[in-house]
């Protein structure tokens, strides 16, 4: 075999035990009818496991089905329709579970993996590059959802939920969605939004966050440009669209500013923001550096509740 299925084998075999096929379903008659299917992964020794809200959304029953067949009852612990992640929780044992990567160091053009069980083939596998980062997607709670990864690795339904992974096999996004009409973009929710949601969802069984209203995406900064303002930064955000009476839209944020520090802490990945806007932040005056017209400016924000 040439390197490149090497590569791609020897990375799906490290996760041949922690992708899961999720049911929902209700008894009709005495049966178990199934009403909708998705993917989801085990991150944790103890049966904790990542899918999405939208997977799980109005389910009456669900249930998981392992690598060898086995169903497992499953505990719905919490979801977040505004990240689309939902995390569930089974009693198994004899599975080995994912390994979390760091979403911060992906590079555009890089070789990824996706897992899943799209139309309901369980296990299936595809591969591409990674095509943009630091995306806002709209989702279907019909609000913007962040730090999202773009590639090209075949999406379908019943993949929502599933590993998108590297070279390694370590998982650095959450599969969601496809854009209809549209050939080969594909979106996952970055590795390090999802842990930080997850962590709040096993705590707490919700996520409170800061919201600011803007739409961007991860750029590199030139040379030139990072000299001329004496930044450290390799990265920032690029803003793609603001939110008309949203808290950007009222701190004076516009479309084409360049988002490099928030409260004097550099920011080069949407993740790194994502983790910052915390519910604490929340009506509190908040200090976002930009770049606008190749002139630093600093704006005060005060952020709402999502």
């Amino acid at each position: 075999m040439d390197a490149y299925s090497e590569i791609i084998i020897n990375a799906t075999d490290k996760l041949s035990t922690a992708v899961v096929k999720i049911e929902q379903f209700d008894k009709k008659q005495g049966r178990d009818v199934v009403t909708g299917t998705g993917t989801g992964f085990l991150f944790s020794s103890d049966g904790y496991l990542f899918t999405n809200s939208h997977v799980v959304k109005q389910a009456k029953q669900l249930r998981a089905i392992l690598y060898d067949g086995s169903l497992h009852s499953a505990s719905l612990i919490g979801d977040d329709p505004y990240t689309d992640l939902a995390i569930l929780k089974i009693e198994a044992v004899d599975y080995t579970p994912a390994v979390m990567g760091n979403s911060d160091d992906l590079k555009i053009g890089q070789l990824v993996i996706a897992i899943g069980n799209p139309l309901g083939f369980q296990h299936t596998v595809t591969a591409g590059v990674i095509s943009a980062l630091g995306r806002t997607l709209s989702g279907e709670a019909g609000v913007a959802m962040d730090s999202m990864i773009q590639t090209d690795a075949a999406l379908n339904p019943g993949n929502s939920g599933g590993p998108l992974i590297n070279a390694d096999g370590e998982v650095i996004g959450v599969n969601t969605a496809t854009i209809r009409g549209a050939q080969g973009l594909c979106f996952a929710i970055s590795i390090n939004t999802a842990s930080s949601v997850a962590n709040q969802l096993i705590r707490y069984g919700k996520v409170k966050r800061a919201y600011i209203g803007v739409s961007m995406q991860q750029v590199g900064l030139v040379p030139k440009l990072r000299a001329i303002h004496q930044l450290k930064n390799q990265q920032a955000l690029f803003v793609t669209n603001v939110e008309g009476n949203s808290p950007a839209d009222k701190g004076g944020i516009l479309s084409g500013d360049i988002i490099y520090a928030f409260n004097d802490k550099m920011i080069e990945t949407s993740d790194q923001l994502f983790k910052l806007l915390t519910g604490d932040k929340v009506g509190q005056f908040q200090y976002f550096s930009v770049l606008r017209n190749n002139q630093k400016q600093e704006l005060r924000i005060t952020p709402a509740e999502r």
